[in-house]
């Protein structure tokens, strides 16, 4: 097996916003609603879910699981007075949200994935979002059979940023933390907790919105080209 020039021998990922992108979230519901008769414009729904989300707390993940979601799209549906069975809708729409929603690996995900997997590296991901999520998704992008691991919230009942969950990924390799690049697009759930299980951690900042001089980004997944892997230009 080959190995890289600079000892890495695994890089794990955060997914929605670091490998791949989804419609928004209104969009999605909009067409969801119209599947079902119910017709509200998108102005509306985006207030509906911006209203919701401020009752929300998203720590309840790891013990609500797949009923968050559907709690979640209740409150929306409620604010907009949908007129019919809110809570049969809400589960619908949870439990269908991914046949609804475009998924697309960002190209410069999609050019390095299969690099990366050639030179022998392990690949992982590990996300805030849970089983249900992941088995939508992934297939939709060719990915599902990909990953040496993948930590969802459903496997710990933990979110990042806590340690454990990092920590569990590289268990399941068999790689210790300083062999392994972490690289995700939120500065405490990816950047800090990431870093606080000794990994090498990246900010993938692709709008260029960070600027701290003691952030380690990446403005596109090529740049680990560079930084770690330049025996593969």
């Amino acid at each position: 097996m080959k190995r890289s020039r600079r000892g890495i021998e695994a890089v794990l990922f955060d997914l929605g916003g670091t490998l791949i992108k989804t419609t928004e979230i209104p969009h999605v519901m909009k067409i969801i609603l119209e599947n079902r008769g119910v017709h509200r414009s998108l102005k509306e729904i985006t207030a509906a879910w911006k209203e919701a989300e401020k009752r929300l707390n998203f720590r309840d993940l790891t013990t609500l699981l797949d009923e968050f979601w559907v709690q979640w799209n209740q409150r929306i549906l409620d604010n907009l007075h949908v007129g019919i069975d809110a809570r049969e809708l809400a589960e619908f729409a949870a439990g269908h949200w991914w046949d609804y929603s475009n998924v697309t690996l960002y190209p410069d995900a999609e050019k390095m994935l299969p690099l990366l997997k050639a030179e022998g590296l392990k690949l992982g991901v590990v996300t805030n979002g849970l089983q249900s999520d992941v088995n939508g998704i992934l297939p939709k992008v060719d990915l599902q059979d990909f990953f040496d691991v993948v930590v969802v919230i459903d496997t710990l009942r933990k979110m990042k940023p806590d340690p454990e969950v990092f920590l569990y990924a590289l268990e399941k390799l068999k790689i210790a933390a300083s062999d392994a690049i972490f690289i995700g697009d939120e500065m405490d759930a990816d950047y800090r907790g990431a870093q606080g299980a000794g990994l090498t951690v990246y900010l993938i900042d692709r709008d260029d919105k960070v600027h701290g001089k003691h952030v380690r980004r990446l403005s596109s997944l090529e740049d680990l080209l560079d930084t770690h892997f330049s025996h593969l230009c």
